[in-house]
């Protein structure tokens, strides 16, 4: 499957360059991947490769996203990195020092916002029962940003928010999708398979989008940078997700294109989506995040991917000419 450069593959097999080609390789044959339209490789099961296999897809500029068998993230491999720039490693870490706050304030913002904006369609469509959380968006998450604030109280808000939006989809989803509590590792039900799984594709589209730029994936804002994760990637996912993974969760959960006891596997509890499953909700998260619009400022089209790259240029301006940091808003593109 391949939609705007980007390649899945869902079975076990074993990957190796063959002439200047890709070749898949598994019980069922040799399956060959054009390295000229392919700029980023999700392997979703086991997948053997060697050094030589890296070699070849690092000269042609093609990121390498690793899945188990479970859907978890296993890492990335991405070409050696021609966007460094020491000047700017040195700045976004000060602004770390002095502006974190206020950088972690702006996304938790952008993610109320496009919350509300995502609800609100169904809110118009007689879901009345919504009225009282897009009122505290609007209004009480606003209040609460303005006061002074250190950033475990930022975070509490953050994680109150997506609380309150998990609590919300009883109001919309059917019984069979509804989320009791988000459970993460590993899932324990349907909707936090989707969620998890989701979300897992949306975090590594962004590692390919800052790695585009010259920001350092280990200096972050919201999240707090550790060891062993690229918690930049992290903090500029965060105001996509309304948009891209839960926006994709309801609309196939709503047209009934997935469903418990057809597409996630039945011997995990139904935690886990199966191989056509999977297939589904990849189809339609790439025609989500590839969807172009009109943008408002650079009077051109561009696809929601692109925007995550637009934000890491966003961030890099407001580091480095101190300009307002403002995350991607759904309702900035209307």
């Amino acid at each position: 499957m391949a939609k705007n450069h980007t390649r899945y593959i869902f079975s076990m097999g074993e990957l190796k360059r063959k002439d200047n080609s890709i070749a898949f390789v598994n019980e069922k044959g040799n399956f060959y991947i054009p390295i000229e339209d392919t700029r980023e490789l999700y392997c979703l099961n086991e997948v053997s490769f060697n050094t030589k296999f890296l070699d070849f897809i690092s000269r042609a500029r093609i990121t390498l996203h690793l899945f188990n068998y479970h859907g978890n993230y296993s890492g990335t491999f991405y070409p050696k990195d021609t966007y460094i720039s020491g000047d700017l490693t040195i700045k976004q870490s000060y602004a770390f020092v002095e502006n974190r706050l206020v950088i972690a304030k702006s996304i938790v913002s952008a993610i109320s916002k496009n919350i509300h904006e995502v609800l609100y369609h169904y809110y118009r469509h007689d879901t009345k029962e919504l009225k009282p959380y897009l009122d505290w968006l609007k209004n009480d998450v606003v209040k609460f940003l303005e006061k002074e604030l250190t950033i475990e109280q930022t975070m509490f808000i953050e994680g109150q928010i997506w609380h309150r939006f998990y609590d919300s989809f009883k109001h919309f989803l059917p019984e069979d999708f509804v989320m009791n509590k988000r459970v993460k590792r590993p899932p324990d039900n349907p909707i936090n398979a989707l969620v998890s799984f989701g979300n897992t594709l949306l975090y590594t589209k962004t590692i390919s989008a800052i790695h585009q730029t010259h920001l350092n994936q280990s200096i972050s804002f919201l999240h707090s940078p550790r060891e062993g994760r690229f918690s930049l990637s992290l903090d500029l996912s965060e105001a996509f997700k309304p948009i891209i993974v839960f926006k994709t969760i309801f609309d196939l959960v709503g047209r009934k294109q997935l469903k418990v006891a057809k597409h996630f596997d039945k011997d995990l509890n139904f935690a886990l989506l199966n191989e056509a499953g999977k297939k589904i909700f990849i189809d339609a998260f790439e025609t989500r995040i590839n969807e172009t619009f009109m943008h408002p400022k650079l009077k051109r089209k561009v696809s929601y991917k692109q925007c995550l790259k637009l934000d890491g240029y966003k961030l890099i301006k407001h580091i480095l000419e101190e300009r307002e940091f403002v995350p991607f808003l759904l309702k900035e593109k209307q």
